[in-house]
């Protein structure tokens, strides 16, 4: 996968693209990573990305000359013809594990990195495919936001992760939240690891994981949870389980 990042603050991105995991991918060769300052795309000898509104108003507009240049061209480098481009903006689609998953299905993604009080309203109608949020707040650029989507979609690429399985067994991925986990000593100052969990009885097991993570999605996010599809035992189990 080509991610291409444009932004104003590219100095932003040099730790985080070159640490942890993110890091491992580029350098297993499953992501190529590119940073771009739009800034340089500037049609104008100060190279002035932003300019005031019309009609009036506070704060300034990223101007749609400088943003539609950068994808132009990122997108002819990269000889890709139909890149997912996504704005980074607290107006877009809520961020969920599915749309992680939809995305690193994709083979480009740019990703578009505001500031200032808003962006000329043809980027959103003509160059942009995706608008993206992650939660109801306003930060002071897109810069942020675009890390936690880049670090969910890489390491949902295959062969980043040492065990592939981790990644299908997250919270969300299921749709409920991930089961509780432990591991040694069994006995850490009084507190014990659960019986099933040293049986060595697998389907026990895998069935004690899923009430608990049906459980524990039902104490902390009981909006996830169908529950005309669950069993007459399962339902048992969540008024057993929550003493309702």
């Amino acid at each position: 996968m080509k991610i291409d990042i444009l932004t104003l603050f590219p100095q932003m991105f040099d730790g985080v693209l070159n640490s942890s995991i993110l890091k491992k991918a580029q350098d297993k060769g499953a992501v190529e990573y590119g940073v771009t300052d739009f800034r340089n795309y500037a049609a104008n000898k100060h190279y002035k990305v932003d300019d005031y509104p019309y009609g009036g108003g506070a704060g300034m507009v990223l101007a749609a000359q400088p943003l539609f240049d950068a994808v132009e061209a990122l997108t002819e480098e990269a000889e890709t013809t139909n890149p997912r481009i996504i704005l980074m903006c607290p107006q877009g689609e809520r961020l969920t594990q599915r749309k992680l998953e939809e995305l690193a299905e994709e083979d480009h993604l740019i990703f578009v990195c505001g500031h200032y009080e808003g962006y000329d309203e043809r980027i959103r109608e003509y160059l942009v495919t995706d608008e993206i949020s992650i939660g109801d707040y306003v930060l002071t650029g897109g810069e942020l936001a675009s890390m936690v989507v880049i670090d969910g979609v890489t390491r949902l690429l295959p062969e980043v992760l040492g065990n592939q399985e981790s990644a299908l067994k997250d919270s969300h991925s299921s749709g409920m939240l991930e089961h509780p986990h432990y591991t040694r000593p069994a006995d850490f100052r009084g507190m014990q690891v659960p019986d099933i969990l040293l049986s060595g009885h697998h389907e026990k097991i895998e069935r004690w994981r899923y009430l608990q993570s049906l459980k524990r999605t039902y104490e902390r996010r009981p909006d996830l949870i169908d529950f005309e599809s669950l069993s007459e035992e399962e339902q048992q189990y969540l008024k057993d389980s929550s003493g309702k």
